[in-house]
């Protein structure tokens, strides 16, 4: 945890924190102080606001990640492999890190091995295998990989070499594509991992009702919702709106008649419908936060499936559930069932809570979770929150390597146990908006329940 850290700390110490940013932190509307009894004094303020926050800020800069420089070359094609297929990957394996298909990832590869690995790849099909690992708990020096991944396409790319250490440096951003499952590793003796992985198949499921609806209901099995109304309009000869009815389409003839001829009901059919399951989805985002946009977000049903598991602050195995799963509909109903069990964030170590789910809020236009790579190499998948409580603040704000141009980050970790939980982002300009917010790390957080009398149950990665 230490050397994680450090890249970021610099030669800031926690002893070093000045009077003035102490006072800071203590007028916040969370508890942040570093005294306990204050922290019970004061309430979540986070749990109770419901009122979402102007965002007043370029969001499309984060997702550039800008701090990688500008000098970074754009590699040109794309490599799709086929489904079921067997072939040889050159596998980079990261701890805490879970990448999804359409997730941006950035990369700062230093170690020898490595950058000669990459190499090689841009020279082919800038393509090779990302797979999350964990450290065995009771010693470092053993990991365990997963068995699922998600390839990685390079398309953008700076190759560095230090004259004086001759260091060469790689600053990559690629883009997850396809999963796979890993059959068999070996590892070359230029020390690159090598696999052979099985792409993994997107199986894309027919309409529930397909074969159980006549043909005579054809007409009424459209793209529309089954309980959206149809709207006349009478128009004037001049454009002019004379008058506008809403017409309900009956609960007998709508694109879930069919149910009549099976046995099961409606409501069954409706369980397994991507376009309902889509829109709930879209409501529930909606009930945490009304800055989580629906536009804003895919409208193909496996896109928008991947997009939600890239932006879930669920643990490692969460996410490998989600990979695992081999169609939309299982996915989204998966994902459905975490988001309305979830209330609050709490600290991966101590279980101490964080934040609230209403105070999750995009500042990227990718959504409200991204990944991003600080100067010593290390990936940090971050929520971006309105408020958090029970954090303190290490060392004093820095602009430099800032993930969020035009704002400067202090680090934060958790009062109760000092585990390292992101940094608190505060704006160097004062026309952004917001002009604080926190960053957390994914890695960091886990979700918990809370049940009609305000107590925590158990985590929602226990769920499935």
């Amino acid at each position: 945890m230490a050397d994680d850290l450090l890249p970021l700390i610099g030669h800031l110490m926690e002893e070093e924190a000045s009077g003035s940013e102490q006072e800071e932190s203590e007028t916040e509307e969370v508890a942040m102080s570093v005294d306990n009894n204050d922290v019970e004094k004061k309430e979540p303020v986070a749990a109770k606001s419901k009122k979402p926050l102007h965002v007043k800020y370029d969001s499309s800069l984060p997702g550039v990640h800008s701090y990688l420089g500008n000098d970074l070359e754009d590699l040109r094609g794309r490599t799709i492999h086929e489904e079921d297929k067997l072939l040889d990957l050159p596998v980079l394996s990261l701890p805490g890190v879970v990448l999804v298909p359409g997730q941006t990832i950035p990369l700062s590869l230093f170690q020898p091995q490595t950058v000669a690995m990459v190499r090689n790849v841009v020279e082919k099909d800038k393509t090779f295998g990302l797979v999350t690992a964990r450290y065995d708990q009771s010693e470092f020096t053993h990991t365990f990989m997963a068995s699922i991944g998600t390839t990685a396409e390079i398309f953008s790319m700076k190759d560095d070499m230090d004259e004086q250490s001759g260091i060469s440096t790689l600053r990559v951003k690629a883009r997850g594509r396809q999963r796979f499952e890993i059959c068999e590793t070996n590892r070359q003796i230029t020390g690159v991992l090598m696999a052979k992985v099985r792409i993994l198949p997107e199986r894309h499921l027919p309409p529930p009702l397909e074969g159980a609806t006549p043909l005579s209901y054809a007409r009424f099995c459209g793209g529309l919702a089954d309980d959206e109304p149809i709207v006349n309009t009478a128009v004037g000869r001049h454009g002019q709106v004379l008058a506008s009815v809403k017409m309900s389409r009956g609960p007998k003839m709508d694109r879930f008649s069919g149910a009549n001829f099976t046995w099961w009901p409606p409501w069954v059919y409706k369980m397994y419908d991507e376009k309902i399951l889509m829109r709930k989805i879209k409501d529930e985002l909606q009930s945490w936060n009304e800055t989580l946009k629906p536009h804003t977000m895919p409208s193909d049903p496996v896109e928008f499936s991947y997009w939600v598991a890239q932006n879930l602050p669920v643990d490692d195995s969460m996410r490998l559930f989600f990979l695992s799963l081999h169609s939309a509909v299982q996915r989204l109903r998966s994902e459905l069932s975490v988001m309305q069990m979830c209330t609050v964030l709490c600290c991966q170590n101590c279980g101490k809570e964080v934040t609230n789910k209403n105070d999750v809020f995009s500042m990227a236009a990718e959504g409200p979770l991204g990944a991003y790579v600080n100067p010593g190499g290390h990936v940090h998948d971050t929520l971006t929150v309105y408020k958090a409580r029970g954090l303190q603040l290490v060392g004093h704000p820095s602009s430099k390597h800032s993930w969020f141009p035009g704002y400067a980050w202090t680090i934060a970790q958790c009062e109760e146990c000092f585990s390292h939980m992101g940094w608190r982002f505060t704006a160097t300009n004062k026309k952004l908006l917001p002009q604080k917010f926190w960053g957390l790390c994914r890695t960091s957080l886990i979700p918990s329940l809370k049940n009609s009398e305000g107590k925590k149950e158990e985590s929602t990665s226990m769920i499935l």
